[in-house]
């Protein structure tokens, strides 16, 4: 792709502001050869605290972010372009790597990512928008902000005229190491999390949360996380 943009929602917008106001991707947006857009989730709140998350239903420690606020958000942004791809950054989702960079900054010209904070994000949004969750390595970040920037630092230099290749034969070696590298195939490292509203509903349709979240059955719900958190391994 010739010119790539990027959207990315946050609960702290200002995070981005040194980074991609320096060095490669700030001269690529100068180029007009990416668009960086930063929207700021507490903007599509309804109540008058902007509250974001809540308690995890089936218990345990920490806050989720709610669902409703990112959908919102999500259909403000419309479709800008056709080939477009959103991404929940998530320390369960699959391990992001080189082949997948090439391979997106070729097929995708608008990418929305959503970034986690706390416990993560409530599970039906992954399954109402249709993304793909992905993680930056097998290891626990503090927030997704700086996994989003990883992702956007390796799509971005891969546009044509971003970056000046040393020579051909450092691309053709890009394109052999890209060859060999196999896709990850780690486990999730965290089961899927759900918080309010019980039961959602988004255009018509209804979202509810598992059952025996709402148990109160504390053996069943640990069966339930551990039964999910190894379902892609």
């Amino acid at each position: 792709m010739s010119r790539i943009r990027f959207d990315i929602i946050t609960i702290f917008p200002k995070i981005f502001d040194s980074y991609f106001s320096e060095s490669i991707i700030k001269r690529a947006q100068e180029k007009k050869k990416v668009e960086i857009k930063i929207h700021n989730l507490r903007n599509s709140t309804r109540d008058k605290h902007k509250k974001v998350d809540d308690r995890p239903f089936g218990g345990g420690a920490g806050m989720v972010l709610m669902a409703e606020p990112i959908l919102r958000i999500v259909k403000s942004l419309g479709n800008p372009v056709t080939k477009s791809k959103i991404i929940v950054l998530s320390a369960k989702g699959k391990q992001f790597n080189q082949k997948m960079a090439y391979d997106w900054s070729k097929k995708y010209s608008n990418f929305v990512f959503i970034t986690g904070r706390y416990e993560g994000i409530d599970e039906r949004v992954t399954k109402i928008l249709k993304a793909e969750e992905v993680s930056i390595g097998p290891y626990i970040t503090t927030d997704g902000d700086v996994a989003a920037m990883v992702v956007v630092s390796a799509i971005t230099r891969l546009i044509p005229n971003v970056i000046n290749w040393s020579s051909l034969e450092d691309e053709s070696f890009l394109r052999r190491e890209l060859k060999k590298e196999a896709d990850s195939t780690e486990g999730e490292l965290e089961y899927p999390h759900y918080t309010r509203p019980e039961v959602l509903i988004w255009r018509g349709k209804k979202y509810t949360v598992p059952k025996v979240l709402l148990s109160g059955d504390h053996k069943k719900i640990n069966e339930f996380r551990q039964k999910t958190r190894k379902a892609s391994e």
